[in-house]
């Protein structure tokens, strides 16, 4: 379910009011607001698996962190995303504090459901693109698949990856790369 737009700007003060008890999750994307409700098991388990695999890769080599949701990326005024997982490299670290994360990470990953496909794949990406997020995953469960968007590369199409493949991440230039079979991260 999504709100109409009922604001010409949605200032982080106005969204910070928003009811935080439930299960429902907020975000205002380009200045609207969007009400999804809690996710299910199948995506919970794809964003465990993906924190455990790409966490622990980073955290072993000193890259930076690997946080789940709920974690609100704050872009600028009326921009307050919840992407399902983020990482933010060591370098960086200075983006995330008590508000959440105050500009790009460096690579963030949206875990399909019915409810959110269509944004996940349209305004979402429009607005990691507009942002400078370098990296953006989509995890599409039904499918078995990862879509890859090199969105710093200027990628016009996804690298689609399936089940039977493997997934390469460098997360920082020049440093080391995970191989992680894409089965390993699907629940």
């Amino acid at each position: 379910m999504e709100a109409n737009r009922s604001r010409v700007r949605w200032t982080y003060e106005e969204y910070v009011r928003l009811p935080s008890e439930g299960s429902t999750r907020y975000e205002v994307i380009d200045d609207e607001l969007v009400v999804t409700p809690s996710p299910g098991g199948p995506h919970q388990r794809a964003v465990s698996n993906l924190v455990r695999v790409l966490g622990t890769f980073a955290h072993e080599h000193g890259l930076g962190e690997v946080l789940p949701s709920p974690l609100d990326v704050l872009f600028g005024e009326g921009d307050y995303l919840q992407p399902d997982v983020v990482f933010v490299r060591a370098d960086r670290a200075d983006l995330v504090g008590p508000r959440g994360i105050e500009g790009q990470p460096d690579l963030v990953i949206e875990i399909l459901s019915p409810s959110t496909a269509h944004r996940d794949r349209g305004i979402k990406l429009e607005r990691y693109r507009h942002f400078g997020v370098p990296d953006y995953w989509i995890v599409d469960i039904d499918q078995r698949a990862v879509e890859v968007w090199r969105l710093a590369e200027g990628a016009s199409e996804p690298e689609v990856l399936e089940a039977g493949e493997n997934l390469e991440w460098t997360p920082v230039p020049g440093g080391p790369t995970l191989e992680v079979a894409v089965a390993d991260i699907l629940p």
